[in-house]
């Protein structure tokens, strides 16, 4: 098996079992919490996400794209994350009380200094994660975030079950912190520097402006809904927001966050190789719009008993926003792996001026729309989503020479699986619009009618289901 094919089985199998632990911790915490008590720490949690980019300084990246890595290079970018890390760790314990005024609840300054203690822990593997990731070992990866996961879900549910609301979260995320450290040096790749340097910090904070611009915007936009909502409606209104960005995103914890680690370097590896990236990045769009497009659209039809079956229904307000934004969440899976191309191929700063402006525009959107309620929010995250799509084809047409047409070629199967996927849930509709135990029944019919459509259609992604079938089967033969 070749080692793009590994690293993916390897990403898949993370991102599978974390899915399943989050869905699991999400079921039972979803019912010890009550939406406020949910708001508060998803506004907590959008904030540091946005100061986790900062954090980063996109010297993971850096490791991963840089073609001759020495010792100094390595203590530099190591010093570049305890120069950001460190400071931005004080800088969130001190907000944590304008925070707490500014949204007018007291109980997020002790939520956000708990969390702060995540900054300090993370520099210790800034460089080993992106070491094992550049040598393709992502084995290792997928156990220390496997750790990660399982710590978080595991003190977060106990401390919930006893009562400790909200923080449960937070313990559970500093807890699930310091674990995946523990076995992220434990793993380390052998003749690490553990000393930081000062020398030859400009040289990562320099590509780390481009490469951490575009994603800190990024990150800004995807925290916008939260922050926005929190002042503008209210915490109960955050949380009813999450649940419907929790079921979304339960795709793009299976399968984007599977794939992203691995589609980076694999582009990076094409261009240092002198090769040509754009047939790797055509066929990832192709991979991606027959798994999101089919899943999406099934969600849509079956928001209602998809809620009730995993959050329970004092969650029901949130059906008519996730049906709104599948529509926008099928949109963005054309392109959510432009950024990746994109900066593999040198074109960082470009990105990072698609970001702004799109995030602006998102911003503005959901500003105008919040007085209108969660509804109004949800179009206006559509709309923001169809401008980006569209500036970001024309960035790949310019600087990528991907036209719209291989694009369209590329997805053009993906909307055929998703008419064969989606009788399923539409005949379960008919039947029982609001029972959780038929939108099971219509999502096991759904998965199969996608696997037949892939060898009707003669999807690509056959030959993965082949090479499967054929290792699979040689391995029983043994």
């Amino acid at each position: 098996m070749s080692t793009t094919r590994v690293s993916l089985l390897f990403s898949f199998v993370e991102k599978y079992v974390l899915v399943l632990l989050s869905l699991a911790g999400g079921m039972i915490i979803s019912r010890l919490l009550t939406p406020t008590e949910t708001g508060i720490y998803a506004v907590a949690a959008v904030l540091l996400g946005v100061a986790q980019v900062l954090r980063d300084f996109g010297a993971g990246q850096y490791l991963v794209q840089e073609r001759e890595l020495t010792e100094a290079k390595l203590r530099a970018v190591l010093g570049a994350s305890f120069l950001f890390a460190w400071p931005l760790a004080a800088l969130i314990a001190l907000l944590g009380y304008p925070l707490a005024s500014f949204y007018r609840e007291p109980q997020l300054a002790p939520l956000l200094q708990l969390l702060a203690v995540n900054f300090v822990l993370l520099p210790f593997s800034s460089v080993i994660l992106p070491m094992l990731r550049r040598e393709m070992r992502f084995g290792a990866i997928c156990a220390i975030n496997l750790t990660h996961g399982l710590c978080s879900v595991l003190v977060s549910v106990t401390l919930a079950w006893h009562g400790f609301g909200f923080m449960s979260m937070a313990w559970g995320s500093v807890a699930a912190t310091g674990a995946a450290l523990l076995l992220s040096l434990w793993l380390s790749p052998p003749r690490m520097p553990w000393l930081p340097a000062r020398a030859g910090i400009g040289r990562v904070i320099v590509f780390g402006a481009y490469a951490t611009g575009g994603n800190l915007i990024d990150e800004a936009g995807a925290a916008a809904p939260d922050l926005v909502i929190g002042k503008m409606i209210g915490m109960d209104a955050v949380g009813i927001f999450g649940k419907a960005i929790a079921v979304l995103a339960v795709f793009h914890k299976a399968i984007t966050n599977a794939v992203t680690p691995v589609v980076y370097p694999l582009y990076a590896a094409h261009v240092r190789g002198g090769g040509d990236a754009r047939e790797a990045y055509l066929r990832t769009v192709s991979y991606m719009t027959a798994f999101a497009w089919p899943f999406f659209a099934c969600v849509a039809v079956m928001a209602l008993p998809i809620l009730r079956l995993l959050y329970g229904e004092q969650w029901d307000a949130a059906g008519p926003l996730i049906r709104i934004m599948c529509f926008s969440s099928a949109l963005y899976s054309i392109s959510c792996m432009s950024r990746y191309f994109l900066v593999a191929i040198g074109q960082a700063a470009p990105q990072a001026r698609l970001d702004g402006m799109t995030v602006m525009l998102r911003i503005a959107l959901l500003m105008l729309a919040a007085p209108f309620g969660l509804s109004a929010v949800a179009w206006a995250i559509v709309g923001a989503t169809v401008f980006r799509v569209t500036f970001t084809m024309r960035c790949l047409t310019r600087l990528g020479g991907i036209s719209i047409a291989q694009v369209a070629a590329a997805s053009f199967k993906g909307l055929l699986l998703t008419g064969l996927a989606v009788l399923a849930p539409l005949s379960v509709l008919a039947l029982s619009p609001d029972s959780p135990a038929l939108a099971v029944v219509a999502g096991v019919a759904s998965v199969l009618l996608w696997f037949a459509g892939i060898v009707l259609v003669r999807h690509p992604l056959i030959d993965e289901l082949d090479l499967a079938r054929r290792k699979l089967a040689a391995a029983l033969s043994h």
